[in-house]
């Protein structure tokens, strides 16, 4: 098993390496994708290569997580959670066609912590303003990505 763990990480070694060589010729709005992904990659592959081949053998005793799962919860609870879920995903979509891409990311962001999380306005305030900085700082002042209208603006003409 230890072979093929080792053999696994090689390959996406060498599919990361093949990214990153390739995209570095490539313009840098054309590469920004392939480099965030290709480069953690390969040094997360690299590491776990290293663990695999000079770590110690892992033993099969003991729960595989930490984590347990309830599995005592009411049908009709999970239902709801799941419903829940779905009208959050929902919504984002929505309003991305509604509104736009740039003022859903906001809203949605702060929408959420405040009436599903239930945390405090300041935190909400605050967490909203740090993403959306950080969204515009990327994706605006950054890359320059011009994001479609959505269909509100479209309709009055904006």
């Amino acid at each position: 098993m230890r072979k093929q763990k080792a053999l696994f990480c090689a390959v996406l070694i060498a599919v990361a390496g093949f990214a990153i060589y390739s995209a570095l010729g490539w313009k840098f709005k054309a590469a920004l994708f392939p480099l965030t992904v290709s480069i953690p990659l390969a040094i997360l592959a690299t590491v776990q290569l290293v663990l695999i081949v000079f770590g110690k053998e892992e033993s099969a005793e003991g729960a595989a997580m930490d984590i347990d799962f309830s599995i005592d919860v009411p049908p009709e609870i999970a239902r709801r959670r799941v419903l829940n879920t779905f009208a959050w995903i929902a919504a984002f979509i929505l309003l991305v066609y509604l509104l736009g891409f740039p003022p859903t990311v906001p809203l949605f962001i702060f929408s959420y912590l405040k009436f599903q999380s239930e945390i405090s306005w300041l935190s909400a305030i605050v967490t909203t303003a740090v993403t959306w900085g950080c969204f515009y700082s990327l994706f605006q002042w950054l890359v320059h990505i011009q994001f479609e209208s959505g269909a509100v603006q479209t309709w009055l003409g904006l």
